[in-house]
C-alpha cells in the first residue's frame, strides 16, 4: 500500500489534526470538507485505487479523514422521499446521469456511481466507488471507501465491507469483471482480482487462508486470484482442545482471461465438484 497523490486539498489534512475541536458551528472546516467530499461524489477522488504499474492498492487518505470530518462538521437534517423520512448528517446522493437507480436504492452523497451502473434495491455508503457496466444486485451492500471495477456483478445480498477507520486500514478493492455470489462477504481490506468468481456465501477477509485445490499450494492471504473459480472451505488445524476447521478460499479452477460473467458455466463448474448453486 502507498499513499495517493490526492486531488483533495491538504486543509483536510490540518482539520484532521485539530479534529476533536470541530463541529457543525465551524462554517470555515465544513466548506473545506463539503468541497472534498464533493470530489468524491464526482469521482474525481476516490478513496483507493490499484496502481497499473506496481499492482498495489493505492490509498487516499485524505479522501476518508474528509468523510470521518463530514460527521464532525455536518449537521443532523430531515428528509423525506414520499412516505419515508430520514435523519442523517449526510444527504442522499443527486448526481446520477447514466445511472440506473430502482425504487429502493439507496445511494449516500460522497459515493459515486458511474455512467452505465445500475443499482437494484441496495445500499452504497459514502465514500463507495462502482465503475461503469457494474451492477449491485438486491439487497447487496457497498461500504464505506469500498472500490468496485468495472463490469462487476454484485449478486443478491452480496455485503462488500467498508473501512474508514483505522486511518491506515486498506479498503476492499474488487477489480473489473469480478463476479460476487449471492451472500458473499467481502470485508476488512480483502482484494478481488480481475475476473475471479466467488461462489455464493464466500467469506473472504484480508487474513483469510487461500488454497489452489489442484495443487494444494497456498496462495496470498485475502486475495481471489484473477480469472479463477472461488468457493468458501475448511481447514482442519489442531488445538489443545482438538481439531477443528477454519474457513479458507479454495480456488477450484483458472478461467481463460476475459471469461465474462457466464452464470451457466459458473454453475457447472461449481455442480462438477459437487457444490449446490
Amino acid at each position: 500500500m502507498t499513499r495517493a497523490n490526492s486531488p483533495i486539498s491538504p486543509v483536510i489534512d490540518e482539520l484532521w489534526e485539530r479534529r476533536t475541536e470541530l463541529s457543525p458551528r465551524d462554517q470555515e472546516a465544513r466548506h473545506h470538507v463539503v468541497e472534498a467530499v464533493d470530489l468524491l461524489d464526482t469521482g474525481t477522488a476516490r478513496a483507493a485505487h490499484v496502481d497499473a504499474n506496481s499492482d498495489e492498492v493505492v490509498v487516499d487518505e485524505r479522501a476518508k479523514r474528509a468523510v470521518l470530518l463530514s460527521f464532525k462538521v455536518l449537521e443532523m437534517t430531515e428528509s423525506q422521499v414520499g412516505e419515508f423520512r430520514y435523519h442523517d448528517r449526510s444527504p442522499l446522493k443527486k448526481r446520477l446521469d447514466g445511472v440506473r437507480l430502482v425504487p429502493g436504492a439507496i445511494a449516500r452523497w460522497g459515493s459515486y456511481l458511474a455512467p452505465g451502473t445500475v443499482l437494484m434495491p441496495s445500499f452504497v455508503n459514502i465514500g463507495g466507488y462502482v465503475d461503469t457496466g457494474s451492477m449491485v444486485d438486491t439487497w447487496a451492500t457497498v461500504g464505506s471507501a469500498a472500490q468496485i471495477g468495472r463490469n462487476v456483478h454484485l449478486a443478491g445480498g452480496a455485503g462488500i465491507g467498508g473501512v474508514l477507520e483505522p486511518p491506515n486500514a486498506v479498503p476492499v478493492v474488487v477489480e473489473d469483471d469480478a463476479f460476487i455470489g449471492s451472500r458473499a462477504m467481502v470485508v476488512e481490506g480483502a482484494r478481488v482480482r480481475r475476473g475471479a468468481k466467488l461462489g455464493a456465501g464466500v467469506i473472504l477477509t484480508k487474513s483469510t487462508r487461500v488454497f489452489d485445490a489442484e495443487t494444494g499450494d497456498e496462495l496470498a492471504r485475502g486475495e481471489a486470484p484473477a480469472w479463477s473459480v472461488c468457493v468458501g472451505s475448511t481447514r482442519v488445524k489442531k488445538f489443545p482442545g482438538g481439531e477443528f476447521g477454519l474457513p479458507c478460499l479454495l480456488v477450484l479452477k483458472r478461467l481463460p482471461e476475459g471469461s465474462g460473467h457466464d452464470k451457466l458455466a459458473l454453475n457447472e463448474i461449481l455442480r462438477d465438484h459437487g457444490i449446490a448453486v
